[in-house]
């Protein structure tokens, strides 16, 4: 967990620096143009039952429940970050954490395949992982080599606050609202309210950690 720790202190450092030079921390950010046809690629690949049930929290480490809960014999995971363990197997050996819930499904026997689908934007490359791809059945693949017709058990849909800033929350609602699917449930997430004129700056700063 020492990576994220060290990307949240930089962050800090970066508000504080910005409000001095009186720039705007929002011009900053932009969304990626995905989340426009996000949910019509999906349904071209998923069959999804309206009675699908919806998850949406703020970590990604409930994942493993839901998957372990429900059944699910493989994950489909569309994500900058593969959260197979950064470390290697012995990563999997740590505490359930947002960082190997994915990793640990596949030691644990809980699910058989895990498949990879990356952000454009993301850093990381598959041989990052080399140790648990020669371990498990983990495949990276594209929008385009994702077969038609796999069926649903269940969506789990993640914010990951440290990572997302507060004043695209409404937008992240509304791209839950946009999957047109009605069977959702809110779980450890809490909606941040970013009205940089009349909160200080410790709470903005701690609505950048929420």
């Amino acid at each position: 967990m020492k990576i994220p720790k060290m990307c949240l202190m930089c962050g800090i450092s970066a508000i504080l620096c910005l409000k001095r030079q009186g720039k705007d921390l929002e011009s900053l950010y932009s969304l990626s143009p995905e989340i426009r046809d996000f949910w019509e690629k999906i349904r071209r690949k998923f069959i999804i039952k309206p009675s699908v049930k919806v998850y949406i929290s703020d970590s990604h480490v409930l994942s493993y429940n839901i998957a372990r809960d429900i059944g699910c014999t493989s994950v489909y995971l569309f994500d900058a970050h593969a959260d197979l363990g950064y470390g290697g197997l012995a990563s999997l050996n740590f505490e359930l954490n947002c960082a190997n819930w994915l990793g640990k499904l596949l030691k644990d026997e809980i699910v058989k395949k895990a498949s990879i689908i990356y952000s454009p934007y993301t850093a990381e490359k598959p041989q990052d992982f080399k140790g648990i791809n020669a371990a498990y059945n983990v495949e990276y693949i594209t929008w385009e080599s994702i077969p038609e017709g796999i069926e649903v058990a269940a969506i789990h849909i993640c914010r990951s606050g440290a990572w997302t800033p507060p004043w695209y929350d409404a937008k992240f609602l509304k791209f839950v609202r946009d999957s047109g699917l009605s069977n959702l449930e809110f779980i450890d997430f809490m909606l941040r309210k970013w009205d940089i004129r009349n909160i200080s700056l410790s709470q903005q700063i701690n609505y950048m950690l929420a």
